[in-house]
C-alpha cells in the first residue's frame, strides 16, 4: 500500500492498494472515505480519505507518507464507520533495499535486457528484468520493490517486460535522485560488504 498526502486538492490522504493497469475506474464515497475501483471487475485499487488530519494529526507537506500500524488501525476504524467492509493491511517491508544479483541470463526477446535473480532478503530470490549495461553477477545495488514510489512519482508494481515477469526494478543513482549522481547509464553500485535486504539509506550507503 502506497500512501500519499495532498494538500493541493484539500486535506486528502490517498492510499494506493493495487495497479489499475490503465483500466477505467469509478468511485463511491461514504462520509470521509471514497473507494476507487475498476469499473469492469469492481476490484478496489485505491482509497481517498478526506479531512485526513482530523484522523492522523501529524500529516504535513505533500507527497509520500509512512503509516504506522496505529495509523492503519485508525484508518480501518474510519472505513468501518463509513460502511466499508474492506480492511487495510499495514506493510512494514522496506521498499528500497540493498539487492544482490545472484543469477543472470539474457532475455530471449531482447538484445539488451537481462533476467536477474536477485537476493532482496526474502527466503528466495526474486526475478527482476533489468537493462543496465553494468548488471553483473554478485553486484550489490538497490531494488525498488512493489509498493515503492520513485522520487519522480512513478509507482512500482509487479509487471512484465517483453513477456517476462519482473518483481520490481533495479535502480540507477539518477532514478533515485541521489546527490551528485553520475550522468551515465547503469544501476547504482554499492559496497559488497552491505547485506542484501537491508533498507537502503542514501546518507550512509551512497558515495558519488
Amino acid at each position: 500500500m502506497i500512501a500519499t498526502y495532498n494538500t493541493n486538492v484539500g486535506d486528502v490522504l490517498m492510499l494506493i492498494t493495487a495497479n489499475d493497469r490503465g483500466e477505467k475506474v469509478n468511485f463511491e464515497r461514504k462520509g470521509k472515505v471514497a473507494r476507487i475501483f475498476i469499473e469492469e471487475t469492481g476490484a478496489t485499487v485505491a482509497w481517498n480519505i478526506f479531512e485526513a488530519k482530523s484522523l492522523l494529526t501529524d500529516l504535513s507537506g505533500n507527497g509520500q507518507v509512512k503509516l504506522s500500524s496505529d495509523d492503519v488501525e485508525i484508518l480501518n476504524k474510519e472505513l468501518g464507520k463509513s460502511g466499508f467492509s474492506d480492511v487495510l493491511v499495514h506493510d512494514s517491508q522496506p521498499k528500497f533495499v540493498v539487492a544482490e544479483i545472484v543469477e543472470m541470463e539474457d532475455h530471449p526477446d531482447s538484445d539488451h535486457l537481462h533476467i536477474c535473480k536477485v537476493n532482496v532478503g526474502f527466503a528466495d530470490p526474486v526475478q527482476i528484468v533489468c537493462g543496465a549495461p553494468n548488471a553483473s553477477l554478485g553486484l550489490k545495488t538497490v531494488a525498488a520493490l512493489p509498493g515503492a514510489m520513485m522520487p519522480n512519482g512513478a509507482l512500482i508494481f509487479p509487471g512484465a517486460l517483453r513477456g517476462v515477469q519482473s518483481y520490481g526494478m533495479l535502480c540507477s543513482a539518477r532514478e533515485l535522485e541521489l546527490p551528485d549522481a553520475p550522468d551515465v547509464r547503469g544501476i547504482i553500485e554499492l559496497s559488497s560488504a552491505l547485506a542484501a535486504g537491508t533498507a537502503f539509506d542514501s546518507e550512509t550507503m551512497w558515495q558519488a
